[in-house]
């Protein structure tokens, strides 16, 4: 399978809802500030600084869009938790991020980062109820799995999926390991992730030929 991050290319960086561009499908990456988000795109995309990597958490501070070779998108969501920011700011972040959850039709999928040493989180969970309202799919990265054993990460992932049992029941929700640092897992996040757009896409042609086929119906 082709790579679909390879040759992203950043498209825009977005303050305001207003200001969202008009894109075919998109899948977004969200998650706490120091759970390695930045680093797993860059290291999906095979780019040392498509995604900015700051040693203070929260550097992303706007909704970034890439574009993909398919031609959708990828977005770079602000993360939440920890931000050394003022409360305006902060509170702008957090609606910017909510409002685009819920509202954008083109998003079809979110990536979830979680470090794998500190998973399911509160905020984690939050995270996971707040989009479960839009019954989408979810794939959780589980990062930095380099820092652990092999058999902490077989430990560590099979007590991420015991706990999302609960959300699978409400919506599509899947899990993996991941490291940046060993480029691990990115052939598995590209079969998701392509696996949505394929979806999509065959939805969008279905309700396009129905159309098509009721317009034929009315003209014979």
């Amino acid at each position: 399978m082709n790579n679909l991050f390879q040759n992203a290319q950043f498209f825009t960086t977005v303050n305001h809802l207003k200001d969202l561009p008009d894109t075919p499908a998109e899948i977004a990456f969200v998650g706490r500030s120091n759970a390695g988000k930045s680093s797993a795109i860059n290291t999906l995309c095979s780019h040392v600084r498509l995604a900015y990597v700051s040693k203070t958490p929260g550097r992303t501070q706007h909704i970034n869009f890439f574009e993909l070779a398919n031609g959708n998108f990828m977005v770079d969501l602000p993360g939440y938790g920890y931000a050394q920011v003022p409360e305006a700011v902060r509170a702008h972040w957090v609606k910017l991020l909510g409002d685009y959850l819920q509202t954008r039709k083109q998003l079809i999928g979110l990536v979830l980062i979680m470090d794998v040493r500190h998973p399911m989180k509160p905020l984690d969970i939050q995270m996971l109820d707040f989009f479960a309202l839009t019954g989408r799919p979810v794939h959780i990265l589980l990062s930095k799995a380099d820092k652990l054993s092999k058999n902490e990460q077989i430990k560590a992932l099979a007590a991420v999926k015991k706990a999302l049992k609960p959300f699978a029941e409400r919506q599509a929700v899947s899990v993996q390991l991941f490291s940046s640092l060993k480029k691990q897992g990115v052939e598995e996040v590209n079969e998701v992730v392509a696996g949505w757009f394929d979806h999509f896409q065959a939805a969008n042609q279905g309700a396009d030929d129905g159309i098509n086929d009721g317009a034929d119906e009315t003209t014979v």
